[in-house]
């Protein structure tokens, strides 16, 4: 399986310009832990919430500091064309949570350990559908003697 049939898409993107409160309030918008930082399509770096509850309001910085002050520069990628078993390597290697996704260098999504969580349940669900199906199809055990309670 590949890396884009799990990813998630399109990923949560801001310019290096943008203020922490603006970031904030996308990270809040969309329901997301992360934000893409991304200039011209290319990927610049990626802040999380921790970045900006650390660095941002634990580093003194106020809410009109830009993403640029906060963000991680450095950010383990994957290629959307890669297959998983790659994707599971990158995270344990990197003890990172999230993996922006590319393809020719553009970004295209990002991969979460959540997004592996959901596939590895719906394999799961797969796998158990039909031994579920077949226990619901099979009688619950062999018949009991019935005996009165009259009887010694």
């Amino acid at each position: 399986m590949k890396v884009s049939e799990v990813m998630t898409a399109p990923a949560v993107c801001v310019p290096p310009h943008v203020s922490l409160v603006e970031v904030s309030r996308r990270m809040a918008e969309c329901a997301v832990g992360s934000v893409l930082v991304v200039e011209n399509g290319a990927l610049r770096g990626i802040v999380t919430d921790r970045d900006l509850a650390v660095r941002g309001m634990g580093g003194g910085l106020g809410t009109e500091a830009r993403v640029e002050a906060v963000m991680s520069r450095r950010v383990a990628t994957i290629e959307a064309a890669d297959d998983l078993q790659l994707a599971y390597r990158s995270f344990r290697r990197t003890g990172v949570r999230r993996l922006p996704v590319l393809d020719s260098g553009r970004v295209v999504g990002v991969l979460t350990i959540d997004d592996l969580f959901l596939e590895v349940f719906r394999r799961l669900g797969d796998l158990l559908g039909p031994v579920a199906w077949s226990v619901l199809q099979e009688p619950p055990g062999p018949p009991s003697e019935t005996v009165s309670p009259h009887e010694p």
